[in-house]
């Protein structure tokens, strides 16, 4: 019984570190988009959405010790060259600030689809996945909030 409860720990802890990579990625690509652009709102929203994502990875990165794991302590190659394509797209960009949007609500929509993959896991103690699900909301929020501005921006 002992070894199942390690094994089961260990494959949530693998689940979690996962998407921990993945919001160390996303909290990048939101500081490299604040760079990119001059419009001041967008500034703000970029900063906001990058502190969400740091603090989502906190949050994730405690979960994984408390099931005995090591969380990790980067994002991936993956997530790396996303934010180098999205750089070379907006330099050929004529609007960089809506290509920018664009790519934000495409990076967002695929966290949505790992959160909603995560949180139908019937496995998963009702504590994680209602972090999870908290998680999956602010994301989906954000998601609005950039179509909002690319509607303004366009």
């Amino acid at each position: 019984m002992i070894k199942d409860s390690m094994k089961y720990e260990k494959i949530i802890s693998e689940k979690l570190n996962e998407l921990l990579i993945k919001n160390y990625d996303a909290e990048r690509g939101y500081i490299k988009a604040m760079k990119e652009v001059d419009n001041v709102n967008l500034k703000n929203f970029f900063s906001n959405r990058a502190e969400e994502r740091s603090r989502f990875a906190r949050q994730l990165r405690t979960e994984i010790l408390t099931y005995g794991e090591l969380p990790e302590d980067s994002g991936s190659f993956k997530g790396t060259m996303h934010r180098n394509w999205m750089s070379l797209k907006t330099t050929f960009s004529s609007n960089n600030e809506e290509t920018i949007l664009e790519e934000a609500i495409r990076g967002e929509k695929a966290s949505l689809d790992e959160y909603n993959d995560l949180i139908t896991d019937t496995n998963f103690p009702t504590r994680l996945v209602n972090l999870l699900r908290e998680q999956r909301n602010a994301i989906e929020s954000a998601i609005k909030s950039v179509k909002l501005y690319e509607e303004v921006l366009s």
